[in-house]
């Protein structure tokens, strides 16, 4: 029998290493962001309510993410979220939970795929060229939707040829990311002068401070999700010692993006006067506002190909991390039967999850061709559908914490269930804070409801449509398939 199957069970290749999980998880939190949207953010909130938004929704994270540090080694499955509630909540909300958490992942490749040609467009002004239609006033190029698709096939085959090469992309690029970062960030502090940053909160009267800190608050789920790869991927760790260790990789993740975000905000805010990020001289600098503070605090047209080139490697660690963990979620599906088993079918010689990465393929193409005006609707429902996961796994904490104390935990959280219940009231108030009309942060109609709408009745009928193959096997057989451990 092969090595993907053992006992019945589809299972994947075991290949990853300390460094690659610490890498699939930072280089996830680390994509483009920054670079197209910093000027929203100190627009909203300024350099100080920026700031302290990411700061507390890097807090919100760190709590959210010490209830997976429990979570992760104790059920040290393929899937994450999807064990985690199937264990404690049962089958219809292991649906749930997985099914908005896939396509919050594949939203994320979805904004990525626009990103990349937005990037490369700034770069090279050649590919701004044969408009083929418009979404919310913004033009969608030919040129920017062929490579969309040329770099949703590469993500795709690298994941196809196995995880080993996808790791060992990923860990090339995050230190390569860290790298160049580092040299711009430097450069905007040393150079940068403190009254850039007055007045450190809006004063226009378009934004109180409290509205401006909340819409970036709520994004938090978007910008720091990442850290959550770690588990869609425990089930492939090299050896089992790195299964007590993947709590803290997940940790030091997401204090490491925090510090990230604050030092690009801060660095961009010193180097020039914020207000003129977020209103530049010329169309194109609105486009990629950090590439214009840099460029512009430095006088060197250099800068920006540091920045943008940096901008382009968090692109793809980003994307490669988010569509390994989308996958991996499909994949745990189809293997429990929850979903079409296809899902969870394994490539016999590369010992990956081949039709859930090519129906990730085909999605993340598709959220490419609604282009740049599409992106701020990717963050917002992304957001919405990973702050759903988040509130699952807080909930399913506390379940096992009640019902299954008896359960080997490698890690115990200290006053877990207080930090469990702060994360789930954290995640809650998120996704009230987007559906509540009238809040700051609320999803704007009819794009981001439409899209979240369109989700909604589509997992609706999959679920519907897949209770003949819920039915194939039984609830005993479905907890051997998805919480059997791999060892």
């Amino acid at each position: 029998m092969s090595n993907s199957f053992q006992h019945g069970r589809p299972q994947l290749k075991r290949t990853i290493s300390g460094s690659g999980f610490f890498c699939l998880a930072f280089g996830a939190m680390i994509g483009v962001g920054w670079i197209t949207t910093l000027g929203s953010w100190l627009g909203n909130a300024g350099p100080l309510g920026a700031i302290a938004a990411f700061v507390a929704g890097g807090a919100l994270m760190l709590s959210i993410g010490l209830c997976y540090a429990e979570l992760t080694p104790m059920i040290p499955v393929t899937g994450g979220e999807v064990a985690y509630a199937y264990k404690s909540l049962g089958t219809r909300k292991a649906f749930l939970i997985g099914w908005f958490l896939a396509f919050g992942y594949l939203s994320v490749c979805a904004f990525e795929a626009v990103s990349i040609g937005i990037v490369l467009g700034y770069l090279f002004p050649v590919l701004d060229v044969i408009p083929l239609y418009q979404i919310h006033n913004f033009q969608v190029f030919l040129p920017h939707l062929v490579l969309a698709f040329l770099f949703t096939g590469f993500i795709g085959w690298i994941n196809h040829r196995g995880v080993n090469v996808a790791m060992k992309v990923q860990i090339f690029l995050t230190a390569l990311l860290l790298l160049c970062a580092s040299l711009f960030i430097g450069a905007g502090i040393i150079n940068g002068d403190i009254s850039n940053l007055k007045p450190y909160l809006p004063t226009n009267g378009k934004s109180t401070m409290w509205a401006g800190f909340l819409q970036v608050f709520v994004m938090a789920p978007f910008w720091f999700v990442g850290f959550d790869t770690i588990p869609q991927a425990a089930e492939e760790h090299r050896s089992p010692e790195l299964i007590k260790r993947l709590g803290l990789f997940i940790v030091i993740a997401i204090i490491g993006s925090t510090f990230f975000y604050v030092m690009i905000i801060l660095a961009a805010s010193l180097a020039v006067p914020w207000q003129d990020i977020v209103n530049p001289p010329s169309e194109l600098d609105k486009k990629l506002p950090t590439a214009f503070a840099f460029r512009n605090a430095l006088k060197s047209d250099l800068t920006t190909t540091l920045v943008l080139s940096t901008g382009l490697i968090g692109l793809l660690t980003s994307w490669n991390g988010f569509f390994i963990a989308g996958t991996r979620v499909l994949f745990s599906l189809g293997r429990g039967h929850i979903l079409n088993p296809g899902f969870g079918k394994v490539h016999p010689k590369y010992g990956t999850p081949t039709k859930a990465i090519l129906f990730g393929s085909i999605v993340t193409a598709l959220g490419a061709c609604m282009g740049k005006g599409a992106l701020l609707a990717f963050v917002n429902v992304g957001s919405f559908c990973i702050a759903i996961a988040f509130l699952g796994v807080s909930i399913s904490l506390l379940s096992l914490r009640r019902n299954e104390p008896q359960m080997h935990r490698p890690y115990k959280l200290p006053f877990g269930k207080t930090i469990a219940i702060i994360a789930a009231l954290g995640s809650l108030f998120i996704l009230v804070a987007m559906v509540v009309p009238k809040s700051p942060a609320s999803l704007s109609f009819p794009l981001e409801w439409s899209i979240l709408l369109i989700l909604a009745i589509s997992g609706v009928i999959c679920w519907m449509f897949s209770r003949r193959v819920r039915n194939q096997v039984s609830e005993e057989e479905r907890a051997d398939l998805i919480l059997m451990p791999h060892d």
